[in-house]
């Protein structure tokens, strides 16, 4: 049996104990049947040409898990953003965590999703915002419309700047083999609303004792996690996103961002780890003087593969759009950036910009790269572009010759080509986070407070 056929087969299962009469019941059914008609993606697409998931999708993963995995603070406390308070929602092995979480009702909503699709006091939400802006021709996204039920729930209301930041964290507790897992989150801003979430993925190094030591009875995990965002009028929102997993594990990302009249809406994604991460980020701009950020920083090495495909949608006139996005590969890492943007007739006085910078460490590390526009109104200020490259060798023997040696030398240069991405992070202590961690990939001291 197929992956695709278990899956289908394993929904009946999945569904026993729900309730007929909710909406999700009817989004998940019919999701799972416009699963079932187009199956899972492969290199004949163009959208995956690049993209080997057929590796990673193997006929022994399930949705089903067989038993709750406890983790010891002690071994996951370095995965939270120190240094600063915060709300807290915890997901273990896809399971929320209770324990370490904090979460609130209290003038906003910051929660469990499972809560809220339960619950009929959140209908009118779930039956306007839940599954409203997904692709229905996206695989990944109907598996996990048809199969979530938990994940994060984030409700800001009008005017309210949120006191402290969110964290959103992933843990694979690496207790089990074979799991498929299918987080969802749903966030709001309401008009004028201001909040900064941080979501990350990590995994513990353990593997299961009671798994054969043999790696071919050990199947790595895979997370396919959705993400709706509404950003409503003159509402402000930056998104961090932070992907330093073990090679083994891999992560399918499909975020999909709905901004109004006057917003600003940033998404920094850092792609540290992971097998095959593949991240859709898709912004759909629907009103006038409206501002999209996507930045990212990508540092890869041994057979690591990361794709970034971006959308950003120009619907309404007099906007702007930002995309950056850095790639770091060595060994024999592979990295892809598809990035987009479509500009409709009505849309005049836009000004979109996309670049592509990346650095090949090694002879075997390879990228692919595909900046696109696509424009149909004719008063606009749009330009894109890519580069490949190495170190600057003048640059590297001006370092040697002051003294520097030339792993270091090697980091410096690397460090400083990165390094203009994290300007537009706003909290200190997580770009502090993020550069010890791009310091660390890179494998040298850098020798001054970072």
């Amino acid at each position: 049996m197929s992956l695709k056929e278990k899956l289908v087969s394993s929904f009946l299962a999945f569904e026993l104990d729900a309730d007929i009469n909710s909406p999700v019941h009817d989004i998940r059914s019919k999701s799972i049947k416009e699963f079932e008609k187009i199956g899972f993606p492969d290199r004949k697409n163009e959208f995956w040409k690049y993209t080997p998931i057929k590796k990673v999708l193997s006929e022994e993963l399930t949705v089903f898990k067989k038993k709750r995995h406890l983790i010891d603070f002690e071994k996951v406390k370095d995965f939270f953003i120190g240094g600063i308070e915060s709300y807290k929602i915890i997901l273990i092995d896809g399971a929320y965590d209770p324990l370490w979480s904090n979460t609130t009702h209290k003038g906003v909503d910051i929660c469990i999703l499972s809560s809220v699709l339960e619950n009929n006091k959140y209908s009118n939400v779930i039956s306007r915002y839940y599954n409203k802006l997904i692709d229905t021709n996206e695989s990944f996204s109907l598996l996990n419309s048809s199969f979530s039920k938990e994940g994060a729930y984030i409700h800001i209301p009008k005017n309210l700047e949120l006191d402290k930041p969110i964290e959103i964290i992933h843990i694979n507790s690496g207790g089990e083999s074979s799991l498929m897992l299918q987080p969802r989150n749903l966030i709001i801003l309401e008009e004028g609303s201001k909040a900064q979430i941080i979501e990350s993925h990590y995994s513990l190094q353990e593997k299961n004792t009671d798994l054969s030591n043999s790696k071919n009875n050990h199947i790595d995990p895979l997370t396919n996690t959705l993400t709706e965002i509404y950003v409503e009028e003159n509402a402000n929102l930056d998104y961090y996103k932070i992907q330093n997993d073990l090679d083994s594990t891999s992560i399918i990302d499909n975020t999909y961002i709905d901004q109004k009249k006057d917003s600003v809406a940033s998404c920094h994604t850092f792609s540290f780890g992971g097998n095959i991460v593949r991240n859709n980020l898709n912004f759909y701009q629907n009103g006038k003087n409206i501002n999209s950020v996507l930045k990212g920083i990508t540092i890869l090495g041994s057979n690591q593969h990361t794709d970034h495909h971006t959308l950003v949608h120009h619907a309404s006139p007099n906007c702007e759009s930002y995309q950056e996005y850095k790639g770091i590969y060595n060994d024999k890492s592979t990295g892809v950036f598809n990035g987009k943007v479509v500009v409709d007739k009505i849309a005049q006085k836009i000004n979109a910009f996309q670049q592509n910078n990346n650095l090949l460490m090694g002879d075997n590390s390879s990228v692919n790269t595909k900046p696109q526009l696509e424009i149909f109104a004719d008063d606009v200020k749009c330009s894109h572009g890519c580069t490949i490259g190495q170190l600057d060798k003048s640059a590297l023997y001006y370092l040697k010759t002051r003294g520097i040696p030339e792993k270091e030398a090697k980091g410096l240069l690397t460090y400083a080509f990165a390094n203009n991405v994290l300007e537009n992070v706003k909290m200190q202590v997580l770009k502090t986070k993020i550069k010890k961690i791009i310091a660390n990939k890179i494998g040298v001291s850098l020798g001054f407070e970072l």
